[in-house]
């Protein structure tokens, strides 16, 4: 085991592809990447026995002979990262740059320098599934960004404009001028970045167009985002999104910076921007951030010899993403993740779900070959249900999410699942059913580690994200019988369930009554939670009951304001019924807990399995 938080991204992909190569045959080589240690809270979980390394890179020359030697990526073409590390697989080697094989005495297997075009995107992916995918596995698929975008050290940002009312509706969108002429300096321009102005609830800055003006108001830049002409000054958008709206946003903790570079001896900087909700906008005349190549779940990929890309589902790129799909059978996992172009998460998915293809977001999941590689004890036993009395009352269901996604469940949810408060109040704790597979100790634990409170409930849309109703009718059936091998083995019989989104994209289609039918004949599942954001959908296609979760926003306090509104036409003569949706990035445990405290009569908490029984209670008797 070796700590390797300090290493930049160059040294952490090399050790990431030796890691791989190193563990296929068993684990051997376990990293800690993470400040918060929460690497080192699952290493017990292992069962193995621990020699520690005080220096990471030291593993090279003590494994050196178990590999080839090293794959050479190409600095200039980022996406040459990718392919490196499909070679690594491929020829037991590592991926590395041409000063680390020097320095490590790693002899050169493939030397990608100079071979592809940075441009040329579509290009460097295609020569890899002409010329690498036969030899490839074919029953999983990578995507995993090239490069990361690490903040540098010392940079001071001054604040610009922030927005201090909770505005989540766009009630505060107009044309914001900003002078950024203080900012100017003889470097090499100004950066303007924007963040939420309120990390906690999802609702951050967006942006609809940018105009850029010095001196004299010749226009320097003009822009709205997504277009080929936000390009060249969009520096980092790593952790925004493009909207319905052909806007930029970002929330939480998530950011995004544009460049503006005027010409030398410029005085005045004028920047005019179309911007709404909770912003905050601030400037630096300091380069903010570098960009390194991106190592994680790189250990999985090579060990697996699995194709590693990285295509936006959109435009031309997202049609070779369609042919790679098209090259595999159904079910087989696409593991890591898409970028946040147009189509970013929605179009991803979707596009993999018409395939057959299921998504396990796992670009941040570490260690991965040592979590899959050692057994532990999974228990398929349903939990008891606790007993509940049918009554005239609001029953509330609290649903964390993100379950489907096997790195929060490595790595966030250790981290709210240890908190002191968990368990005061009765919560579903989404899960992949997966991990069975890939990660058999962390869900181990969290079984062990539950209490009477605690139900794990599988994620969307069981056996790996997807959205059923865009499958094919011929492999939808292999889709839920996966789910129900997978569901069998964890003993969990509910689901939450993501479906395609409406033409209008401000909303979901429901599940229509074969892909239930489905459910129902190859699951063990007796209810499904969709995702639905109103609250305003009970149905029960094929006989199973299905309710759209209900997301009010803010904390608890407001989160209960948001119920109580919800609940305003309600007679109280007859049983109403609330599947709440919890954010899993900005609550804990104690923020449950003091919502359980805020609610009162005439509303009951209660799992997630004493509420479908309710629920079917409640339909026998109408």
């Amino acid at each position: 085991m070796a700590d390797v938080q300090s290493l930049d991204g160059h040294d952490q992909l090399l050790l990431t592809t030796l890691q791989g190569v190193v563990n296929r045959r068993r684990p051997r080589l376990y990293f800690n990447f993470d400040a918060n240690d929460v690497d080192l809270r699952w290493l017990p979980g292992t069962g193995a026995s621990v020699t520690r390394h005080d220096n990471a890179l030291d593993l090279v020359a003590l494994y050196r002979n178990e590999t080839r030697g090293a794959i050479l990526h190409d600095p200039d073409v980022p996406d040459s990262v990718n392919v490196a590390t499909t070679l690594a697989g491929l020829e037991n080697a590592v991926a590395a740059t041409a000063e680390q094989a020097r320095e490590h005495r790693l002899r050169t297997v493939v030397d990608l320098r100079g071979r592809f075009d940075a441009n040329d995107v579509v290009g460097t992916y295609r020569w890899q599934l002409d010329h690498l995918f036969p030899r490839c596995t074919h029953t999983l698929l990578a995507g995993l960004p090239p490069t990361r975008t690490v903040r540098a050290e010392g940079v001071r940002w001054g604040e610009i404009a922030r927005e201090t009312a909770r505005v989540r509706d766009a009630s505060n969108r107009r044309i914001r001028t900003f002078d950024l002429s203080a900012e100017l300096s003889d470097g090499d321009g100004v950066y303007l970045r924007f963040q939420d102005s309120f990390g906690e609830d999802g609702w951050g800055a967006s942006v609809g167009s940018v105009k850029v003006t010095a001196d004299d108001g010749r226009v320097i830049a003009a822009f709205s985002p997504g277009t080929a002409d936000e390009v060249p000054h969009l520096f980092d958008g790593s952790s925004s999104s493009i909207g319905d709206n052909a806007n930029r946003f970002c929330d939480g903790d998530g950011y995004f910076i544009y460049h503006f570079a005027p010409p030398p001896g410029t005085r005045r900087l004028l920047v005019e921007v179309d911007l709404w909700n909770q912003y905050l906008v601030s400037a630096t005349a300091t380069a903010p951030t570098r960009v390194e190549p991106f190592p994680y779940f790189r250990d999985y990929v090579v060990a697996g010899r699995a194709m590693v890309v990285w295509l936006p589902p959109s435009g031309g790129t997202g049609t070779l993403l369609d042919e790679i799909f098209g090259r595999v059978e159904p079910t087989t996992p696409y593991a890591g993740w898409f970028s946040n172009d147009v189509a970013g998460e929605w179009g991803g998915v979707d596009r993999a779900s018409r395939h057959a293809v299921e998504v396990v977001p796992a670009d941040f999941y570490m260690n991965g070959t040592v979590h899959a590689g050692i057994p532990a004890k999974i228990s398929d036993k349903v939990r008891s249900r606790p007993k509940a009395a049918l009554r005239n009352r609001v029953y509330l269901t609290l649903t964390v999410g993100e379950g489907d996604n096997i790195q929060y469940c490595q790595r966030r949810m250790r981290t709210i699942w240890d908190h002191p408060e968990r368990g005061r109040v009765p919560v579903n704790w989404t899960v992949s059913p997966l991990l069975a597979d890939i990660g058999p100790a962390l869900l181990a634990h969290y079984q062990a580690t539950a209490t009477d409170n605690d139900l794990l409930i599988a994620g969307p849309s069981g056996a790996g994200y997807t959205y059923p109703g865009a499958w094919p009718e011929d492999a939808l059936d292999a889709y839920t019988d996966l789910t129900g091998r997978f569901l069998r083995r964890t003993g969990m019989d509910l689901v939450y369930a993501y479906n395609p989104r409406n033409a209008a994209g401000d909303g979901w289609v429901p599940f229509e009554e074969r892909v239930v039918r489905s459910y129902r004949e190859h699951t063990p599942l007796r209810g499904i939670i969709q995702s639905w954001e109103t609250g305003d959908l009970l149905t029960r296609p094929a006989g199973m009951p299905v309710i759209g979760n209900f997301y009010p926003q803010g904390k608890a306090a407001e989160y209960r304001d948001g119920l109580l509104r919800h609940i305003e036409g309600w007679d109280g003569t007859a049983p109403l019924f609330i599947a709440g949706a919890v954010n899993a990035w900005s609550w804990t445990p104690g923020d449950i807990a003091e919502l359980g405290t805020l609610l009162e009569d005439p509303f009951e908490i209660v799992r997630g399995d004493t509420f479908f029984d309710l629920v079917n209670r409640a339909g026998q008797s109408s």
